[in-house]
């Protein structure tokens, strides 16, 4: 089974426009299997081989006369001194297209990147399934308590893994990997114990100092923790809004999960019916949405920015977009029962924001679409941005 994936649309845009295009994204997102399908002409290296890797460490030219064009290079972060060789090798040459690189450990390949390729790369991320991907292979439940248990890494759907199996070995095969390789980190438990913490914590304000306390480590290796699983792309921090309504406005983002099955699993949900009684039921809703809304964004190539809002008063957006000339706001509630209080925190911030427009949508976990006068109501299955 292949989901079409919709970041394919992007790449297929820029790859005449720059000599490398660069995929990245989680493990098991579906890079590989995405690449090898769109770029089904060119040859595909994986610099997991040892030999390979042996091959591109000792002899980078050699390499890269052997491996002249139309190249997928998988893992390339492995040798991090062939960036330099390949910025090279594409201003010599200036064909575009000439390489496609990808990588799964993303820290080290969008440092390498930086360093020896910028200007040079179309860069594309690669999330997890978003909605209207799942909807297209008919693989989209109508339940939400079933689409946030199961997640949306394809493996799930394309080998009919039991998320509780999956998650587990994620969490230990990739997560755990990964950050003890980037980290050195001694303790795992401790590092098991600030990824639940993290957890319990989707969908709130961060208070690094807190989380530190709580973990029972130092700020900076708080700091050093977030900014790793931030850049494995296994949680995002979504900023404040600034701008000022003549009241006191919270500064300090929210942190959340890129993914909602590994946070349901983290949070202890072993049965999709764990997550109807759950206490977190609205903070998993509310993740699953703001998570949707980044996967478009990078899928859909549309780089625009997202925010919250809150003030002192406890008044509250979920989701807010600023256009050049309206704001976009998003209400997010588990509930499948539309009330017109449900309304009530758009409608404030509308006051505040005049004569500013403002567009007010609520999304919630209910599967009817209405427009009504003042607000469209949109089921959780039906985001569009």
């Amino acid at each position: 089974m292949f989901v079409n994936r919709r970041l394919q649309n992007s790449i297929n845009l820029q790859l005449n426009k720059f000599p490398i295009v660069a995929v990245t994204g989680p493990r098991q997102s579906g890079k590989t299997t995405l690449l090898r399908k769109i770029f089904k002409n060119y040859r595909y290296v994986s610099l997991e081989n040892i030999d390979m890797r042996t091959f591109a460490s000792e002899d980078p030219n050699g390499f890269l006369k052997e491996y002249d064009e139309n190249v997928i290079l998988d893992e390339v972060q492995k040798v991090p001194p062939l960036f330099s060789y390949l910025q090279t090798k594409v201003d010599n040459s200036r064909k575009m297209g000439q390489y496609i690189i990808s990588g799964s450990q993303n820290f080290h390949l969008l440092n390498n990147i930086t360093q020896s390729l910028a200007g040079r790369v179309a860069l594309f991320t690669l999330l997890p399934l978003d909605l209207e991907e799942l909807k297209n292979a008919n693989l989209l439940s109508d339940s939400y308590p079933k689409a946030l248990f199961e997640g949306f890494y394809p493996a799930i759907f394309d080998r009919e893994i039991n998320p509780v199996v999956f998650y587990a070995n994620y969490i230990k095969t990739y997560i755990e990997k990964d950050v003890t390789e980037l980290l050195n980190i001694r303790d795992l438990k401790a590092f098991r114990t600030f990824l639940g913490l993290c957890a319990g914590r989707a969908g709130h304000l961060l208070n690094i100092s807190a989380l530190a306390n709580d973990c029972d480590i130092s700020q900076p290796t708080a700091k050093a923790w977030l900014s790793i699983l931030e850049s494995s792309y296994i949680i995002f921090l979504l900023q404040p809004y600034h701008e000022n309504f003549n009241k006191r406005l919270v500064k300090s983002p929210k942190l959340y999960f890129y993914d909602s099955g590994l946070l349901s699993h983290l949070l202890g949900v072993r049965l999709e019916s764990d997550i109807i009684e759950s206490r977190y039921k609205g903070n998993l809703f509310e993740n699953m949405i703001l998570a949707e809304f980044l996967k478009q964004n990078y899928h859909k190539g549309q780089y625009e920015d997202c925010f919250f809002w809150q003030d002192s008063n406890a008044n509250e957006i979920d989701i807010l977009i600023k256009k050049h000339d309206k704001f976009e706001l998003f209400e997010v509630k588990a509930t499948e029962t539309v009330s017109s209080k449900l309304f009530k925190q758009m409608d404030k911030f509308e006051e505040l924001a005049s004569p500013e427009k403002v567009e007010k949508t609520l999304i919630y976990g209910g599967l009817q679409n209405q427009n009504r006068s003042n607000y469209t109501v949109s089921s959780w299955r039906d985001i569009s941005k």
